[in-house]
């Protein structure tokens, strides 16, 4: 990923997340999300369309537009899996990202996040498309 586009996913926290229904019909959600590497971290719900539909797939996409114009974006997609074990740290940067906080809270346990139905979507940036960045 480029460094420009790595910087603006860092500057922004809430973008539109698509993934592909299991009818073939595009299916997107607005969604919190955090940037490790190469890698967009969205933590959701197990049984949501979003997981379900990557489940199946192993595919996502990230969009995430700027607020002021030129309004610049960036559009990340790969490879994305559900992950369910280890996925303290990364549930505690994107509650840090919905809270606005720079440093993000004690990692919970996976047995914990597991009790509320907790997982995390993990999206490997292989494609990236920015504009006026």
């Amino acid at each position: 990923m480029k460094p420009e586009v790595a910087e603006f996913l860092d500057a922004h926290r809430v973008g539109a997340l698509a993934t592909t229904a299991d009818d073939g019909r595009p299916r997107q959600s607005i969604v919190y999300y955090a940037r490790a590497g190469d890698h967009v971290l969205v933590s959701t719900l197990t049984d949501r369309a979003k997981a379900r539909d990557v489940r199946r797939t192993g595919r996502a996409s990230l969009c995430v537009v700027g607020a002021e114009p030129p309004f610049p974006s960036a559009t990340v997609s790969g490879p994305a899996k559900i992950l369910t074990e280890g996925i303290g740290p990364a549930s505690a940067a994107v509650v840090a990202r919905v809270t606005g906080t720079d440093e993000a809270p004690e990692p919970q346990t996976d047995e914990a996040l597991a009790a509320v139905g907790r997982v995390i979507l993990r999206i490997e940036v292989t494609q990236a498309r920015a504009t006026y960045l």
